[in-house]
């Protein structure tokens, strides 16, 4: 508690001599270090910001709290993040990521692995109270109890949320949550959290299931260095804070019951208050980052692409190919497994795509509650105990409910940590238009802003053998893939003789040509090679490329084609402003030496800069044509 305090203190100064850009302190929340010694190696820790105690406890040494102070080369994320933000993989101590609230739902998808494991470890998961009004702290909890899991939430109460009082907010007072699942705490007193906390895990160890510690205490500080608490709190109420310091009232308990010699704990305050100092001039003076070094762990290493293990059907769609090879990843690999709404027998999903999976691989394909984040959350606790999820979204278009998941934990979360953790998991999600009645929330397809989403890969097959290809070498790989099935080519069936490795970041050339390249992508394909049939009548040669992956791109073979062509047409289902299909012609048109291949302005053929509409007339008037592909040919001939 001592060390935890003094590093913030070494911090406040540091500060306040320009050496530093930030900080976040934890003064006040230090009862709660109690807690990591209840904690086993096999435990998980999902800590917040406020848990410099905990984490110090738990094994994290205040040089490495230092060296993440100064953003430094060797500190648990090589200078991407703020202090304040811990990880530490051999410790099981999640990284933590700024959005409140957002480790909730991992915590439990962690705790659900355990369980699955038979294994009696437990996760500890930290969050400010201010921040059990999100969303997902809901879902989080929620999903502990429906599943029973070994998961402690640990609730850091110290009544504000930055500068505003959080006691007309607690969900607990407002009776939302009931209150059988809830332990309140005098978290200002090490020995009741102790106490309190040594009960919840025993109970979460022998399969009682999760508890809620609402932990009461003070925040003594600001809420950051960019924060002033005296702007919002009384003198009267810092100072009788200050009184409570628990740090101050626990070392007087000990030296009035004996316990603690009273010169003993001078000479250690100020053993500890060297300490500190040293430790945090030797992290001043520690390797800086390197620049270069910035687009490391983005991404994990490539995994070399292999041919799916099923059998060709003649005639197949993309939904029975999708099936098949779903199946033959099961069986494969016991660690992978489904979750979405609506995916087990007899349903088999909206679209059959996990038809008869459930009942052959009882419990490890298994419906999900209505609850995208949930999905996508517990897919992120998952893969950190070892799992392959391999979940479903209904519809893309449903995915808004889950984004903070996506951006905040999936995608940032190897890249932040140095690779120490990372998110290898399928989102499966049909997108698309192109079937009357879709409207605004069946319809999307949205793939310019996943594009958007660094640390995300992004697919969309168009065969039967791309979408096997394609998925089974998104399970076997490294990185979190989001996997959109384009759902009005989806049972269109095709003729398949094989099923090869299909590699993610190359295109297919679906047609070949030398007068125009057009590329296009999902959905598109169909429309692209009726337009390329009719522009052959009028003697026009078209290659269509099917970029197949949009992240990564396969920017050489666009490249390659335009060489030969000298034209280029791009067509995407998404809206124009923003969309991927822009960045195909930037790509291609901001390098010189691609530049010197035009021979005309490319063109872009997209989709109105509007939402899809119900009625079938409006739908087809916004969504690009075969006649504005085929216009678009004819004007790069021109």
């Amino acid at each position: 508690m001592q060390l935890s305090r003094e590093g913030d203190r070494r911090e406040g100064i540091l500060l306040r001599q320009s050496r530093g850009w930030f900080q976040v302190a934890s003064m006040g929340h230090e009862p709660l270090a109690a807690l990591a010694y209840l904690l086993r190696p096999d435990d998980y820790l999902f800590p917040y910001y406020r848990d410099r105690a905990l984490v110090l406890a738990r094994g994290v040494t205040n040089y490495e709290l230092a060296l993440a102070y100064f953003a430094k080369r060797d500190s648990s994320s090589g200078g991407r993040h703020m202090p304040g933000h811990y990880s530490s993989r051999k410790l099981n101590i999640f990284s933590v990521a700024t959005p409140t609230a957002s480790q909730c739902i991992p915590a439990a998808g962690a705790a659900w692995g355990l369980k699955m494991d038979g294994r009696d470890s437990v996760v500890v998961c930290t969050v400010g109270e201010a921040a059990t009004r999100q969303g997902e702290y809901y879902e989080a909890v929620a999903f502990g109890l429906q599943e029973n899991l070994p998961l402690i939430m640990v609730v850091e109460d110290n009544q504000y949320g930055i500068s505003t009082p959080t006691v007309r907010h607690n969900p607990y007072r407002l009776k939302v949550f009931h209150e059988d699942h809830v332990v309140f705490v005098n978290a200002r007193n090490p020995d009741e959290v102790y106490a309190k906390g040594q009960t919840a895990i025993a109970r979460a160890r022998q399969g009682g299931g999760p508890t809620v510690l609402w932990c009461e205490l003070d925040r003594l500080c600001s809420h950051t260095s960019s924060d002033d608490h005296r702007v919002y709190r009384s003198a009267e109420e810092i100072a009788a804070m200050t009184l409570r310091d628990p740090i101050s009232v626990f070392a007087r308990r000990l030296i009035e019951s004996g316990q603690l010699d009273a010169d003993e704990w001078r000479r250690w305050q100020v053993e500890i208050s060297q300490q500190v100092e040293d430790e945090y001039l030797r992290a001043e003076a520690a390797p800086d980052v390197e620049p270069e070094r910035v687009m490391d762990w983005l991404y994990g290493d490539p995994v070399a692409a292999t041919p799916p293990p099923i059998k060709p059907g003649g005639s197949m769609t993309m939904v029975s190919a999708i099936n098949d090879t779903l199946r033959a990843a099961l069986a494969e690999n016991e660690r992978v497994i489904m979750m979405g709404e609506d995916i087990e027998d007899p349903k088999g999903g909206v679209f059959g795509l996990t038809k008869g999976l459930s009942t052959q691989f009882p419990g490890r394909v298994v419906n999900a509650p209505l609850a995208e984040a949930t999905i996508i959350g517990t897919a992120v606790g998952l893969a950190a105990t070892g799992y392959r999820p391999v979940f479903e979204l209904q519809f893309i278009d449903f995915v808004s409910t889950a984004i903070n998941q996506l951006m905040t934990q999936v995608a940032s979360l190897r890249w932040r940590s140095l690779g120490e953790w990372s998110c290898p998991m399928v989102l499966i999600a049909p997108c698309g238009a192109y079937l009357p009645g879709g409207s605004l929330w069946h319809s999307q397809s949205n793939e310019g802003i996943w594009a958007h989403i660094h640390g995300l890969r992004v697919v969309i097959p168009s065969t039967p053998e791309d979408a096997a290809g394609l998925l089974w070498t998104s399970i076997h790989g490294n990185d979190p893939v989001l996997f959109l099935v384009p759902k009005h080519i989806f049972r269109k069936r095709l003729s398949v003789s094989e099923f090869p490795a299909v590699p993610l970041g190359r295109c297919a050339i679906r047609r070949t040509g030398t007068d125009v390249t057009l590329v296009t992508w999902g959905n598109g394909t169909e429309l692209a090679d009726e337009a390329a049939e009719r522009a052959a009548r009028e003697g026009i040669s078209v290659e269509i490329l099917d970029l197949r992956s949009i992240e990564p791109c396969d920017w050489e073979g666009v490249a390659a084609s335009l060489a030969k062509t000298g034209r280029l047409v791009v067509m995407h289902e998404d809206s124009r402003t923003g969309g991927f299909g822009q960045a195909v012609v930037a790509e291609m048109t901001s390098h010189v030496e691609r530049w010197n291949h035009f021979l005309a302005a490319p063109q872009l053929v997209a989709r109105m800069d509007v939402h899809v509409p119900y009625c079938p007339t409006l739908e087809y008037t916004v969504l690009p044509t075969v006649e504005q592909i085929l216009a678009a040919i004819r004007t790069v001939m021109a």
